[in-house]
């Protein structure tokens, strides 16, 4: 799982969108995926709380769901969103690093199936719940 590990941070690092928002890979598995966020001044949505934008949770989660569906067993050579349902439960707290972490349930021929939270410090209490489709793309023969 190192090498898997150390492919996807790779691949986060050299997407320009994930990078201007400092995602880190922490962990992935076999179809599972968490992937964190620093908190950062520019992407607040509300200067008088400080709170950070939904779109920032938004890309994280559905990077992250991404990433998911990459490192599925069943071993997509690429993937892109269908799908992607967020529901925003609270602000997340200023100053804390958000971490999403996502789930590939369910994969078909062409279509992976994912669940995934995001949650700061405070990990009894999401952020943010998701669910969503992906497409699946097999390498050629």
């Amino acid at each position: 799982m190192d090498d898997k590990l150390r492919i996807a941070r790779q691949f986060i690092e050299a997407i320009p969108h994930s990078a201007a928002l400092g995602m880190q890979v922490e962990e992935l598995g076999d179809g599972m995926a968490v992937i964190s966020m620093p908190y950062d001044s520019r992407l607040v949505g509300d200067p008088k709380s400080g709170v950070i934008h939904g779109g920032a949770v938004s890309a994280l989660m559905d990077t992250c769901a991404g990433s998911a569906v990459m490192a599925h067993p069943t071993g997509p050579s690429g993937t892109a969103t269908i799908s992607l349902r967020i529901d925003y439960m609270r602000a997340a707290t200023p100053g804390q690093r958000i971490r999403a972490r996502a789930e590939c349930y369910h994969v078909t021929r062409t279509v992976a199936f994912i669940r995934a939270t995001a949650a700061d410090d405070d990990e009894t209490r999401p952020v943010a719940a998701a669910t969503g489709t992906f497409t699946i793309e097999r390498g050629r023969a």
